[in-house]
Formats: structure tokens, C-alpha cells, sequence
């Protein structure tokens, strides 16, 4: 039998839980053409939202095409153009002619090479010269605008892994030239999200920054406990075991409802249920998930500073004020400029957040180990 819990990969289907508030504005967002910035920390679920809500849009029957990028391993403005004029191409077409057609008749400039895979009629891949390409980007930039007036559908570009445009050799000349082409598109809309939240919050919350206030932003919220709980005990129904709500909100709350990190815990708990979930199985499935991430955590501890543990320790003990003297001193913190920058260092690494002032550390199980077993006297 297979666990019925899903982490690590797109959450679809019924392993895809709430989020109705936000498939609802996402929905008309696509629909309207209106630019959409989602922003959330790591593992929330931003990319399996964007897919639950595109397959729901597909079904309505709408005259809409959608365009998936994923940036994680893009470091070039030339490897962006690149992928941004296959995957266009790739979503419009059906079969090989069909790609050579539309290639030939949206790009005026110049033509690409065309490499064909050997056991599929529509997988291919394009090389660009890249000295010819930086003179005239605009046709590629413009190309989803130009396809989608041409077909007469509207094109939805959902490009994941946003963020990391800023590796690019001149990140904000780059961002304004995306910027000066993308607003003025009609018929082509924008999904822009990453899994940087703090990049992310700079490239589209700064007013100083060429895409500020290009879309309606989307700050995901956690999940309810009360959506886990009925999730967690149907998934466990459908497989013949039986759990406690007060068990699946324990679940929920050793995690801090942390999306990835529920179904996680879920699946080790279900894996360790035979009829009815015992405490000793949740217990024991909880202890067993902290064990398996201690190296991960002992290796994230190893590499910062004394000060850095040192201001951790202080976050984990809830300090409000850590720019005082006293918490300073009781901490050895040094100085308030140096609590400043102990702050902007660790948001930076993912490891910390701020949210209205409130400090968290940003995975609830390397809190919890931080708290039970690092710091632990």
C-alpha cells in the first residue's frame, strides 16, 4: 500500500490541501491577464498552488495557454532567453513542423538551430548566437505577446525560481529591460515566485527596484489547523487507519503546520500505525524525523559564527528586545550595529525571518532541535 502522504514533489490532487482562497484569486488572475508575485518561505507549496490552480483553469476551458520556466539551474541572461523561446515554442506547438512553423514566423531577426531529440516528434532543443541574440533580445522578450495575438488566446509565463535573476552578470539592467517589455503585454501575463523569500521581497518590494509593483502580490499564509486536521484523518481513512483529532492537530503542531514538514511527520506516523494511531507511534515517528535531520543541522551550526549561535540562542529563548543592553550582554551579541547585522546575515541564508518586527527561525525542526538539543543543558 502507498503512504497517502506526499512531500518532497508537487502536492496535486487529493494530496493538495486548502489553499481555496488563494486558487480562487490566482484563478482570476489568469483569467483577467493580471500579473501575479507570489511570496512565501521554503516549502509552503508555492509551485504545487500554481499547478493545482493551472489544471483547474485548463478544465474551465478557457482560452489560455500556459508557459512553465524553472530557473533553479539558469545563472545566464543568454540561458534565459533561450529557455523562455523553447518553452513558448514548446506550449504553442504540436508537432515538429509545427515548432519549425511558428519559429519561422515570429522571429524575423534571425532563426536558431534546431536539434531534434531522435525518439519523440515534438522534443527539441534550440542554440542561439548568443553575439547576434544581445543585440535584438526584443523579439524573444515580446514573443509570448506576438503567438498569443496572432492565435487569439491569452499566454500565462509561470516562472519558478524567480530570485535568480539577481546570479545574472548585470541582474538590474536586466530586470529593467524584462521590465520595460513584460508591462506593456496585453494578452501575455506574468506568475513570477521562487523559494527565496527574501529575495524575492527585494526584487518586487523595494520602490528602488525596476519590478516594484508590476503585479498583485501574494503573501501565502500558513495552512489552518484545522484544514490539517481534516486532511490528516481522511488520508489516514482512505488507507483503513484510524487517527485521532487530537493526534492530527499534534501533528500540525510539533511542525508548526509547516506545509512540507506535515506530511512528512504524517507519513511517519502512518508507516508506524498499524490499526489506530498510539501517542508512542506519533512520539516515536516525531523523535525519529528530529534524529534524521541532526546532521543536516549540526553541519547548518558548524558553519556560523559564535556570535550568529549566539543570537540564535537568543531568538530560541524568545528575547523581544535584542538590540538591548542587556540582552546584548546576557548574550555577548557585542553591539546593536552588530545585532543588525547578525539579523540581515541570517535572513539572508534562509535561516531567520522578520515579519512586522517578530523574528523566526524559519524551519520549525531545526528550532526544535536547536531549542531541545543544541542549546539543551
Amino acid at each position: 500500500m502507498n503512504a497517502p502522504f506526499i512531500y518532497g514533489k508537487l502536492a496535486t490532487d487529493r494530496n493538495f490541501t486548502d489553499r481555496n482562497a488563494e486558487i480562487i484569486q490566482l484563478t482570476r488572475n489568469f483569467i483577467s491577464g493580471t500579473n501575479t508575485i507570489i511570496i512565501s518561505p521554503r516549502r509552503w507549496g508555492k509551485s504545487s498552488l500554481v499547478k493545482k490552480t493551472v489544471g483547474e483553469v485548463i478544465e474551465s476551458k478557457e482560452a489560455i495557454r500556459f508557459v512553465f520556466i524553472d530557473m533553479f539551474n539558469i545563472r545566464t541572461e543568454e540561458e534565459f532567453y533561450r529557455v523562455l523561446l523553447e518553452k513558448t515554442i514548446q506550449a504553442v506547438s504540436g508537432k515538429i513542423e509545427d515548432v519549425i512553423g511558428n519559429i519561422r514566423k515570429f522571429l524575423k531577426q534571425w532563426v536558431p538551430q534546431i536539434s531534434l531529440s531522435p525518439d519523440t516528434n515534438t522534443k527539441f532543443t534550440l542554440q542561439l548566437n548568443w553575439k547576434e541574440l544581445k543585440k535584438h533580445p526584443d523579439e524573444i522578450l515580446d514573443l509570448p505577446e506576438k503567438i498569443a495575438a496572432a492565435k487569439g488566446f491569452r499566454i500565462i509565463l509561470c516562472v519558478d525560481e524567480f530570485q535568480n535573476i539577481v546570479f545574472f552578470d548585470d541582474p538590474l539592467a536586466f530586470q529593467k529591460k524584462l521590465r520595460s517589455h513584460w508591462q506593456q503585454h496585453q494578452l501575455a501575463a506574468y506568475c513570477l515566485y521562487g523559494s527565496k523569500r527574501h529575495m524575492m521581497m527585494d526584487v518586487f518590494t523595494s520602490p528602488s527596484m525596476p519590478f516594484y509593483k508590476f503585479g498583485d502580490l501574494m503573501f501565502l499564509a500558513n495552512i489552518g489547523r484545522r484544514y490539517w486536521r481534516s486532511f490528516i484523518m481522511e488520508r489516514f481513512s482512505d488507507t483503513g487507519k484510524n487517527i485521532s483529532p487530537d493526534h492530527s492537530d499534534l501533528i500540525a503542531e510539533l511542525v508548526d503546520d509547516h506545509p512540507y514538514y506535515v506530511q512528512q511527520l504524517a507519513q511517519q506516523v502512518w508507516l508506524r500505525t498499524n490499526k489506530t494511531v498510539k501517542d508512542e507511534d506519533l512520539r516515536e515517528a516525531h523523535q525519529s524525523l528530529i534524529l534524521q535531520m541532526s546532521m543536516l543541522f549540526q553541519n547548518m551550526t558548524e558553519v556560523l559564527t559564535t556570535t550568529q549561535i549566539n543570537f540564535l540562542k537568543a531568538v530560541i529563548a524568545r528575547e523581544k528586545q535584542l538590540s538591548s543592553k542587556e540582552t546584548i550582554a546576557s548574550y555577548n551579541l557585542g553591539t546593536s550595529a552588530n545585532v543588525a547585522r547578525l539579523k540581515k546575515t541570517l535572513i539572508s541564508r534562509e535561516i531567520i525571518d522578520e515579519d512586522v518586527g517578530k523574528i523566526t527561525i524559519l524551519d520549525p525542526l531545526f528550532s526544535f532541535w536547536l531549542k531541545n538539543i543544541y542549546f539543551a543543558d
